[in-house]
């Protein structure tokens, strides 16, 4: 049976738009509210191609998971921030390749959490976490006994960085990216993606816009530079950081017209 933390007394709102639910109707799935769908339509009046960037973003999850699996033997993953479960999750694309390998989901959403422990209640190689991604320690101690942590772990920070703010502490996201990196073993992997923009426009409407109908459950969208900083300490893969889709594509990348323009998805890999 998966392994799951004691839940949190948190009740399911379905008046306010989730950043979960929202990305869930982007990529033409049906576990969403009507004011999810009301938030995703603004949004899309600010930066038009965001629906091909949640396509996309999702195919480089996809894809990363299955080359850290493949080509370089990961067979844990920790991912922050996991969202609501669509086909092909980070632990099917693993498993499908090595049967044995663990993933640790982190959210703290209710819906997700509710529908994470009936889709993989059977699978003991998954575990749940309900868990702000920014509480290491907590994340770490419940991972303990779960990963072997002689053996390296892939963090994944995929399109999630940008919900979280900048602050003047340790939850600052250059901080938790930092302090993840420091507590993996040698030679683990440091996935890592977020959603930029060179528009100011797009950049203040999107971080507006979000931060209004989340109720400031939201961070910013930032710059390619600001991105870069994440990765300070390690060891960047080949082919650098770039706009998703064209990291290590299995066919040709997408023609122009299929790709975002207003915003885009851009980070890479680094070896700790």
């Amino acid at each position: 049976m998966a392994q799951w933390e004691k839940p949190q007394a948190r009740p399911l709102d379905m008046e306010t738009p989730s950043v979960a639910r929202m990305y869930d109707y982007l990529l033409g799935g049906s576990e969403n509210f009507q004011p999810d769908r009301e938030a995703c339509t603004r949004l899309l009046q600010i930066a038009p191609s965001t629906q091909k960037l949640a396509r996309n973003n999702r195919a480089f999850l996809q894809r990363i998971v299955r080359i850290l699996v493949r080509d370089f033997g990961v067979t844990q993953f920790l991912d922050h921030g996991s969202g609501l479960p669509t086909q092909d999750n980070v632990h099917e694309i693993a498993q499908r390749i090595k049967p044995e390998a663990k993933v640790a989901y982190i959210d703290n959403d209710p819906m997700v959490l509710a529908h994470g422990r009936t889709t993989l209640r059977k699978n003991s190689n998954v575990m749940v976490i309900d868990q702000d991604m920014r509480n290491t320690k907590e994340i770490l101690e419940s991972t303990k006994e779960f990963f072997n942590w002689e053996k390296p772990i892939a963090a994944l920070f995929v399109s999630v960085l940008h919900c979280l703010p900048d602050t003047d502490d340790d939850r600052d996201p250059a901080a938790l990216v930092k302090r993840v990196a420091a507590a993996l073993p040698s030679k683990s992997y440091m996935v890592i993606c977020q959603l930029v923009s060179d528009s100011p426009d797009v950049r203040d409407g999107a971080t507006a816009l979000m931060a209004e109908v989340t109720q400031q459950n939201w961070g910013r969208v930032r710059e390619t530079h600001e991105v870069r900083r994440y990765f300070d300490g390690l060891e960047i893969l080949p082919p650098d950081l770039v706009e998703v889709v064209d990291w290590r594509p299995d066919t040709p990348p997408p023609p122009q017209h299929l790709r975002a323009t207003d915003w885009i998805e851009w980070g890479g890999v680094g070896r700790t």
